[in-house]
């Protein structure tokens, strides 16, 4: 009788834990994904200042009309030269809906010389892919080199596309310049940090 009494109270007892932990659950706010630090961007010839995290996505001519406004929030980046850089999170439905949108992202990026061409007739440049790096879900790294012979300027953009199951983060770097004087080794270490730190 008296064990039957005490495994009636530890099974009571386990579902009182049970209860408790899925409330606990169902009450938790998420842990909404972690954004680059300013010290987490490639090495720049004066410090860089970090904005604060906003909703919505970057302005950005590159993915414009790709990352969604809903469920996003974005950061921006400057120094005191001619350098500058965004973040964007977006936070999918699910994973398969993240994978979708990463692939967006990297369709836009890949096609984003010929628009800038359409826009901009008379401009020169060069697109190039640097291969994937191996973290979370994967990401991807590009850059766009563009010339304008009527002003006479040179820019360089850097880009990533990276996923950590259903976040999805695009980055974007540029400064006047071209691809030589890019620092696309620290780009590459900034994304693997940027990944990681999503979740």
């Amino acid at each position: 009788m008296i064990t039957n009494r005490f495994r009636a109270a530890a099974l009571t007892t386990a579902a009182l834990g049970m209860t408790v932990a899925t409330i606990t659950a169902a009450t938790a706010t998420p842990v909404a994904p972690a954004f680059l630090s300013a010290s987490q961007l490639p090495a720049a010839s004066t410090p860089w200042i970090a904005g604060p995290v906003q909703p919505g996505a970057a302005d950005d001519f590159c993915v414009d009309g790709v990352v969604p406004d809903a469920n996003s929030r974005h950061r921006e980046f400057r120094t005191d030269l001619d350098t500058g850089a965004r973040q964007t999170i977006t936070v999918a439905a699910d994973a398969t809906k993240a994978k979708a949108l990463a692939t967006k992202l990297r369709t836009a990026i890949e096609g984003c010389l010929d628009r800038l061409r359409a826009e901009y007739p008379g401009l020169q440049g060069e697109a190039f892919y640097h291969g994937r790096i191996n973290v979370e879900e994967g990401a991807d790294v590009y850059s766009i080199d563009t010339a304008d012979p009527e002003v006479g300027s040179t820019d360089i953009a850097l880009y990533s596309v990276g996923r950590d199951g259903r976040a999805v983060t695009v980055i974007g770097w540029g400064q006047l310049g071209d691809l030589d004087g890019a620092p696309l080794n620290g780009f590459r270490t900034t994304t693997r940090t940027a990944v990681a730190k999503l979740y």
